[in-house]
């Protein structure tokens, strides 16, 4: 008996494809050989920079997102954010949440953004061959410099066990350096990066304070689900810090 079919109208729906492979969360990417590494943060920077290279009203993405400075908004939401949820006064944020506004840099581009760009949020085979790249809710139009400074802050941020590579030597390891993917970006992308990162650095670990800020929050009333929840919050003050010295870098 054949399946009946279900038309879904007025629905908003997406489609997958299935990709073989998996995310790997760990940026040093110990289950593979130097030289598939380099291979793989190659993919990576290349798959991002194609991805902002699109036209987004001769792909049918015109309306995709808000026009205006991209930046500009995000800097407005990510301190409603940390007011809605403070629980303390930090000098640090403060002052980013003065600076940042009145510094924003000029919008490089329109393009298609993905939001949460990163090592685990894409699909590597058994190869390392990029399959696919996962996790599109927060994708809009906005500023391609958004996608590339949150996937460059993986060479500044201590290496845990997660994407951080900083404190590793990259060299031996086959990754390419900050310098080296910025300049791989940049030349096929046609959006220039290099010197222009301690702003967007600034910006990414505000943002980041913020999301931290809000689980802390959480904790404080007794809402938080994550088992670590706790351990995150403890990092709000050195998260504001290591913001501020890249926005001091930027010229604050």
């Amino acid at each position: 008996m054949p399946r009946r079919r279900k038309w879904l109208i007025g629905a908003i729906f997406y489609v997958m494809e299935l990709a073989r492979g998996r995310p790997y969360a760990n940026g040093a990417l110990p289950e593979f050989d130097s030289a598939t590494r380099r291979s793989m943060y190659a993919q990576l920077v290349d798959t991002l920079a194609d991805l902002h290279a699109i036209d987004p009203d001769a792909a049918e993405l015109g309306d995709f997102g808000k026009p205006g400075n991209y930046f500009e908004r995000q800097v407005a939401r990510w301190t409603r954010q940390y007011r809605d949820s403070q629980t303390d006064y930090i000098p640090e944020v403060e002052r980013l949440i003065a600076f940042l506004p009145e510094s924003l840099p000029e919008q490089s581009r329109v393009s298609v953004v993905h939001g949460d760009y990163r090592i685990d949020n894409v699909v590597f085979d058994g190869d390392g061959t990029l399959t696919a790249v996962l996790d599109w809710e927060l994708a809009t139009l906005g500023d391609p410099l958004a996608d590339f400074s949150y996937l460059a802050m993986q060479w500044v941020m201590p290496a845990d066990g997660g994407a951080g590579l900083a404190g590793l030597d990259v060299a031996a390891l086959g990754i390419p350096s900050l310098g080296e993917v910025a300049k791989r970006y940049s030349e096929r992308s046609g959006v220039p990066v290099a010197d222009r990162l301690d702003w967007y650095f600034a910006y990414n670990l505000f943002r980041l304070t913020g999301i931290v800020q809000g689980i802390k929050k959480r904790v404080i009333d007794g809402t938080a689900s994550h088992a670590k929840a706790a351990e995150m919050a403890e990092r709000v003050p050195t998260l504001a810090a290591a913001a501020w010295s890249f926005a001091v870098n930027a010229g604050a």
